[in-house]
Formats: C-alpha cells, structure tokens, sequence
C-alpha cells in the first residue's frame, strides 16, 4: 500500500497519509462502507454527481460545521446528486449525529469495517492512537471519475467549501 509521508498536519504535527492522492481525471476507486448495518460500495450509490466529504469524526466542531454547510448547501441542487460524509465513526454514532444536527441531505458512510475507503481515496492517517482519516472532498461524476479532490493540508482546518460545491454543479448537468 503506498504511504505519503508528512502528507498532512494535524494540530501542527506532521502525519503519513496511506492510499494514492488522487486527483481530478483520476476513476473513483471503490470502498465498502456501512450504512446503518448494510454495506455500501461505489457501485451501490447511484449513477449521478456524488460528492463525498471525508471527516475524522462527527464529534468534532470542525466536521460538525463542514457536515452542516454541504448539508444546507445541497438543498438547491436536490435529487440531482448525492452525498456523502464519510469517516471512521460507527454507523450508531453517525446516524445519532445527524438526527440532533438536523442533517438530511448528507447521507453517511462509515468505513470502521475495512477502512477501504480511508485506503482506496488516500485519507488514512498513520501513526495515531486510533485509526482517523483526515479530511478531504472528492466529486465524482455519474461516470465515476474523479472531478474534484481536495486533501486539506491541515486536518483541524474546513475544507474550500466553494469550489467544491461549484464542482458538483457542473458535475449534475
């Protein structure tokens, strides 16, 4: 598996990331998640604009605000995408998260099973007490390429909300 060292900071700490940096053009790798106690993989989200917005953990104030905002955001673009916050909680915890939060247009993945999706999409941190993913956005087109990733550079910090969301427009037609 490839390691990309000091390929993000957290809190000012330099880790290794395992996985590929993938990069717009790049074909969305596939991962087997849980929803609930159900698995779901790539194949099994529908063949629209995903975007897919990867947090170390939903109890956290930073991933908590960037949940919201693609939440609030993504009602104008309704039933023509879907999406996605994916981390390393436990299904419980993140269906738990979005009911007290009022999130209802991000779906959630957890990749606690195998950490495929942590792997696959090279956001899985290295070296700390429990296994974290840093945080990142990927769009993915109804074909399953890649149109947009972004790794953010230090895990504590929000993602560019901006460009991410411009790119799943484009990507829904």
């Amino acid at each position: 598996m490839q390691k990309r060292e000091k390929a993000v900071t957290f809190k000012g700490e330099p880790y290794t990331l395992v996985g590929p940096q993938l990069k717009a053009g790049d074909p969305a790798p596939e991962f087997k998640c849980l929803t609930g106690l159900a698995p779901v993989t790539l194949a099994d989200t529908p063949k629209k604009a995903r975007l897919f917005s990867v947090v170390p953990s939903l109890d956290t104030p930073v991933c908590s605000i960037q949940t919201k905002k693609f939440d609030e955001a993504l009602n104008a673009l309704g039933d023509k995408v879907a999406c996605y916050t994916v981390s390393l909680d436990l299904p419980f915890a993140q269906k738990r998260f979005c009911t007290a939060e009022g999130v209802k247009s991000m779906q959630t993945l957890s990749d606690v099973h195998n950490h495929s999706f942590g792997q696959n999409y090279g956001v899985l941190i290295e070296g700390l007490p429990l296994p974290l993913h840093s945080r990142a956005v990927f769009v993915v087109d109804a074909g399953g390429t890649i149109t947009y990733a972004e790794y953010v550079p230090e895990v504590a910090s929000e993602p560019n909300y901006a460009p991410a969301l411009a790119a799943l427009s484009q990507a829904a037609g």
